[in-house]
């Protein structure tokens, strides 16, 4: 839940993202945060973070240091 912790301080501003869904900027996304298992259980079911909108800023791929069909994305919290 590090990366989670660190997308709603603040201090991580970016998500990397298999590109399943077509991102673009002006697009939002929710999160949900998972365990390091994928589950959504215990603290990380009550993370504060959980159901929270971001806007994709920005959309950085077909990059060298990208595994393939994975984009970077800017992001930055949609006020409400």
């Amino acid at each position: 839940m590090k990366y989670a912790d660190a997308v709603l301080s603040g201090e991580k501003s970016f998500e990397v993202r298999k590109n399943d869904r077509g991102f673009k900027p002006g697009d939002e996304i929710v999160f949900i945060v998972v365990n390091d298992s994928g589950y959504q259980i215990g603290d990380a079911a009550r993370h504060p973070l959980n159901g929270i909108a971001y806007r994709i800023n920005y959309v950085l791929d077909d990059f060298e240091g990208l595994a393939q069909k994975y984009v970077a994305l800017a992001i930055s919290k949609v006020d409400e």
